[in-house]
């Protein structure tokens, strides 16, 4: 299971963000939560006691982003049609729990109450229920042109989404007993400070996730290579630094557990490990985890001392035929 989400602040609001008091709303965050998997494929065997180090998809899924709850399962969006799909980990099985709407998913969370939120690039958002696949909401974004709902994260009162297109968060405040918003809801938050928008149908914002003292949101920056602090009440941004590490360039999906950030490097088919200060304002590479089975991973979850990563395989190209996988790795 992710580690345990705590608040140290008031619920979100639409309206505390968009009066004076915004700056007194504090809406402090906490993430959501050997033998390498070629050795174990090769062999045939499972890395552990019983999870599968390969978890294959069906033909022409084209997954992207990964969750994992509280059980042995993972939840996988498509890049095609945006169907769920649900894997189980003991057994590598699996089957569609939501058929897509025939346009993409991309990151997708889940929470404790079995709602999956998920990023649904020029769509907006979408919320699921894993269990019976219906869609309990969706949600448009922005009015701008163009477009990328990338990732989400997820606090006890807010669903955060990245726009790679536009300079700007985007916010589901949840109400109590984390009922979803309206419609017109939806809280924007532009980006300032450090951040320097890249103009063009490049990837800016992607994976996002919060700082360990949970007083502010971490967010990479693809097309620059940058790791951004961002302060959720106001979008100012700072670099984190991040000593003599190489750019993040290919950074895409963030996952952070205590004070351990991985970052996926997807092109680079690798994560890059660090270990951060409290408030995320700095932070030191510690290692390189790669494996000959990725193929451009893209996004990262983790459960009981494991890694899963989705090969999105963007070098090669899509068809109704083209292999996927989950490749698990040792955390």
């Amino acid at each position: 299971m992710a580690p345990e989400h705590r608040s140290f602040a008031p619920r979100l609001t639409r309206r505390s963000l968009l009066t004076a008091g915004a700056a007194t709303t504090g809406a402090l965050l906490v993430g959501s939560a050997g033998t390498s998997a070629a050795a174990a494929e090769k062999t045939g065997q499972a890395t552990g006691k019983t999870q599968p180090a390969v978890i294959h998809l069906p033909n022409g899924f084209r997954p992207e982003g990964i969750t994992i709850g509280g059980g042995p399962y993972a939840y996988l969006g498509s890049l095609g049609d945006g169907s769920i799909y649900r894997a189980d980990l003991r057994t590598g099985e699996g089957t569609v729990v939501s058929t897509g709407p025939g346009t993409p998913s991309v990151g997708l969370k889940l929470d404790h109450r079995g709602r999956l939120f998920v990023a649904g690039r020029g769509e907006g958002a979408r919320v699921v229920d894993a269990r019976s696949g219906k869609v309990l909401a969706s949600y448009r974004l922005t009015t701008a042109t163009p477009t990328f709902a990338n990732d989400v994260f997820l606090t006890p009162h807010t669903a955060w989404f990245t726009d790679s297109f536009q300079p700007a968060l985007y916010a589901l405040p949840l109400g109590r007993h984390g009922a979803l918003p309206d419609a017109d809801e939806v809280v924007t938050i532009p980006l300032s400070g450090d951040w320097s928008q890249v103009a063009g149908e490049v990837v800016n914002a992607n994976g996002i996730t919060s700082t360990p003292d949970g007083s502010a949101l971490l967010v990479v920056q693809s097309g620059v290579g940058g790791l951004h602090r961002v302060n959720p009440r106001t979008g100012a941004t700072r670099l984190v630094a991040l000593g003599d590490a190489a750019p993040l360039t290919n950074g895409d999906g963030l996952l952070r557990i205590g004070r351990t950030l991985y970052v996926v490097q997807n092109r680079q088919n690798a994560i890059d490990v660090f270990k951060l200060a409290a408030d995320g304002r700095s932070g030191v590479f510690r290692r390189r985890i790669t494996d000959p089975l990725f193929d451009v991973p893209t996004t990262v979850a983790a459960y009981r001392g494991r890694l899963y990563l989705p090969n999105a395989r963007f070098t090669t190209p899509p068809t109704p035929q083209t292999t996927y996988d989950v490749i698990s790795v040792p955390a």
